[in-house]
């Protein structure tokens, strides 16, 4: 793949050295395939998983024609740009913290607003969104150790540390969606191993019921999927 990718020898002698550094081959070739859409990817913006794929098909299943989605923690827009893919008609909305992500995202197509979740989404989108989707950081800070050198080593820390269990930023999505959706809306939220309890009940403490939970072809839980019924929120 270096190889073909390389405009000349001397190109291809430094992409080999950046990838036997352990930098991922996303940032090397600029660009990755997520469930059949080409991203674009630079360095320092996380790279989408394959264990991510399911969750934006899903998503983007339940998204109507015409309808409204909005992806919080987008990265490099990934998930969004899945959904916008699927649904052409659909108006998706995308935020992350980070700006090298945002910046990223807008390449791939989305619309995406730098900002804190949902606090740079424009007005008036509370109770009106059919689908909110998200993959926050989720890994327990006491487990960042575990990770695999090269993620440790290349891969911004802002995407993958999610406090004391993980759910730091997760159940702060969990309140973003519980305002954001309509009734009978859906949200679908990436989770680490272990987890899915207890956001399964922060979940259900917000308005947000039917919940399910998707595994990976490990059998690990990966990701939970819920819909809005308490019109209180």
């Amino acid at each position: 793949m270096l190889v073909a990718a390389a405009a000349s020898p001397a190109e291809l002698e430094r992409m080999l050295v950046r990838r036997e550094s352990g930098e991922p081959l996303a940032w090397i070739m600029g660009r990755t395939r997520f469930a059949g859409v080409d991203l674009h990817v630079r360095s320092g913006v996380y790279v989408p998983r394959p264990h991510t794929e399911p969750l934006a098909r899903e998503a983007a299943a339940r998204l109507p024609a015409g309808g409204l989605a909005v992806d919080l923690c987008t990265g490099c827009g990934a998930i969004a740009a899945v959904l916008l893919a699927a649904v052409p008609s659909a108006r998706v909305l995308a935020t992350d913290i980070d700006p090298a992500a945002v910046s990223c995202a807008r390449r791939n197509g989305v619309d995406a607003l730098r900002g804190d979740l949902a606090q740079t989404l424009p007005p008036g989108l509370e109770g009106t969104v059919d689908v909110v989707t998200a993959c926050p950081p989720y890994v327990p800070d006491a487990d960042l150790h575990l990770l695999a050198r090269d993620v440790r080593a290349h891969e911004p820390l802002l995407a993958l540390a999610g406090g004391a269990d993980g759910l730091d930023v997760a159940r702060r999505c969990v309140e973003a969606a519980a305002r954001l959706l309509r009734p009978g809306g859906w949200l679908l939220i990436e989770i680490g191993g272990r987890q899915a309890g207890t956001i399964a009940a922060h979940m259900e403490r917000h308005g947000l019921a039917a919940v399910h939970t998707g595994r990976d072809s490990d059998g690990y839980d990966r990701r939970v999927r819920a819909r809005c019924v308490n019109t209180g929120v």
